[in-house]
């Protein structure tokens, strides 16, 4: 896009800038001469860039404004730092323009190299990093996942992919369904002891990195339900484990958790049942979110991804009776469209 090549002159020339002031403090002599190419996108606006040269590795944060404001990024990360979480360190800063340069956390994330073999291994270290995490004090001025915010994105799934997407208008019993089924997770929710919640903790924001793992993309971090994070690692839009499995890693991770303080659910069945109420929340949120990717912002591909939240919502439904309002809707949404999800 023109824009963007735009703001990537800005940056170089910011670049220019920047790496003389951050050898000279870190006594690394001249500036070599280097490359720079892409390091990754995501499904935000943000752009990362990879600065390469004389055996030395920087990554550069571009964050467009109004679209994207680095300020909880380089705040939270600051914090996270001083608990031992692993999170990229700020070298240089521009919060007006949105650029940030950073040190390199690795080139291959959880998600490049996880396997049957591996996983227990990456998990385990995913689940101490989210655990420090969790035992951070709650002083920071962030937001709470409110009422407010976690109705907020449940309307996402209606407002973008039954509408939007299906082209379904709900009709009085789809939004009496809807409503009881929103309200459920919603205070299913509220009822959880709240700690730092990350918000997408899973595997493509996990770096293979010394110490293991290194975490990114946590700038939307808020105040929320304990179960929120542990969830989603294990439900990721990328790839899916086992249940068996996944109940062995959600036990171990709650022993562990209730060892540490940390106000998991005194009962594991109740602990269960809420990490499997919020999936669905987050789900369907996320479902909404990959239908407005697609319509809002021109990209597609992420749509690829939505059958696999339906079968984790699928496989929730089949286990919690007070669910069924919305396997209710659900399955109404399929019948009259013949729509496949």
């Amino acid at each position: 896009m023109p824009d963007q090549d735009l703001r990537l002159q800005y940056l170089k020339v910011w670049l220019d800038e920047q790496l003389p002031i951050l050898f000279n403090a870190q006594g690394w002599g001249a500036v070599p001469p280097a490359t720079l190419t892409a390091a990754s996108s995501d499904a935000s606006f943000r752009r990362y860039f990879r600065w390469e040269g004389g055996g030395r590795s920087l990554v550069v944060m571009d964050a467009p404004p109004p679209q994207e404001n680095c300020k909880p990024f380089v705040e939270i990360a600051q914090m996270l730092a001083k608990s031992g979480i692993n999170v990229p360190q700020i070298y240089a800063e521009d919060l007006p323009r949105g650029f940030l340069l950073l040190n390199d956390l690795g080139k291959k994330t959880y998600l490049d190299v996880i396997d049957d073999a591996n996983a227990d291994q990456l998990f385990a270290d995913a689940i101490d990093a989210l655990l420090a995490f969790q035992q951070l004090p709650m002083d920071a001025p962030l937001p709470s996942y409110d009422v407010a915010l976690l109705r907020r994105e449940l309307e996402l799934f209606p407002e973008w992919y039954v509408r939007r997407h299906l082209g379904i208008e709900f009709d009085a019993q789809q939004l009496a369904l809807w409503q009881r089924a929103s309200d459920l997770l919603i205070d299913s929710a509220l009822a959880q002891p709240k700690v730092l919640v990350h918000r997408d903790y899973m595997p493509r924001n996990l770096m293979i990195s010394e110490p293991n793992p290194g975490v990114l993309d946590f700038q939307d971090a808020v105040y929320g339900p304990v179960t929120y994070d542990i969830t989603c690692l294990f439900k990721d839009a990328f790839l899916s484990w086992p249940q068996a499995r996944v109940r062995e890693w959600q036990h171990g991770y709650w022993v562990r958790a209730g060892q540490l303080g940390i106000p998991v659910q005194a009962d594991f069945e109740a602990f269960l049942r809420a990490s499997d109420l919020m999936g669905v929340q987050r789900h369907l949120k996320v479902i909404g979110i990959f239908a407005r990717i697609c319509h809002r912002d021109g990209k597609p591909r992420y749509l690829a991804d939505v059958p696999r939240f339906f079968a984790y919502i699928e496989a929730v439904l089949a286990e919690r009776a007070e669910l069924d309002d919305l396997a209710e809707l659900l399955a109404s949404l399929r019948q009259p469209a013949e729509v496949g999800v």
